[in-house]
């Protein structure tokens, strides 16, 4: 039987935080047989892929407007070397090859600049950019691309945080 922590990030979501280090963190402490239960304000569908890439299933349940509880249960694995959290955090998103200060440019400076380097990496390589404001532009260009970002605001809620994992638009590498 699997046990599951209560995680409720509804409170950050809706002071307009970003909890996913929270998040991450929980289930980097996790015992092989706990799962979390998270309570947010939304079904955050990405984090759901995220985690089911890192071996959980989940359930989502709708009970309002802006309350949502989801399950998430590690599913069963066959029995082979024994991965830490560590270890598949890091397998998904490796260290960053390229860090870029963007706050103190202007629109649309940050996301030329975020699109020009993505340009020029191997696939499955990370950038971390820190910018002075939320990319809402930028999010659909790297969807456009096929790129994968995770991002959130650090805790003074001014600067928005965001790693790029870069994917060749024609699906292979380009620099190979």
């Amino acid at each position: 039987m699997v046990q599951l922590r209560e995680l409720d990030v509804r409170q950050i979501l809706r002071d307009g935080g970003m909890p996913f280090q929270l998040i991450m963190d929980t289930f980097a402490s996790l015992d092989p047989d706990e799962g979390v239960r998270l309570h947010a304000i939304f079904e955050p569908v990405p984090l759901i892929r995220q985690l089911e890439q890192r071996g959980y299933s989940h359930l989502s349940r709708r009970l309002a407007d802006d309350d949502w509880e989801i399950d998430f249960v590690p599913r069963e694995k066959p029995v082979t070397e024994p991965v830490t959290a560590a270890a598949a955090a890091e397998a998904i998103w490796p260290e960053p090859s390229w860090n870029l200060d963007l706050t103190d440019l202007a629109p649309p400076e940050p996301m030329e600049r975020i699109l020009s380097r993505l340009e020029s990496m191997k696939s499955g390589e990370v950038l971390f950019a820190l910018l002075n404001r939320e990319p809402l532009f930028l999010f659909n260009e790297l969807k456009a691309r096929g790129h994968e970002w995770i991002g959130d605001f650090d805790a003074s809620g001014n600067i928005y945080r965001i790693m790029i994992r870069a994917t060749p638009a024609n699906g292979s590498d380009a620099r190979a």
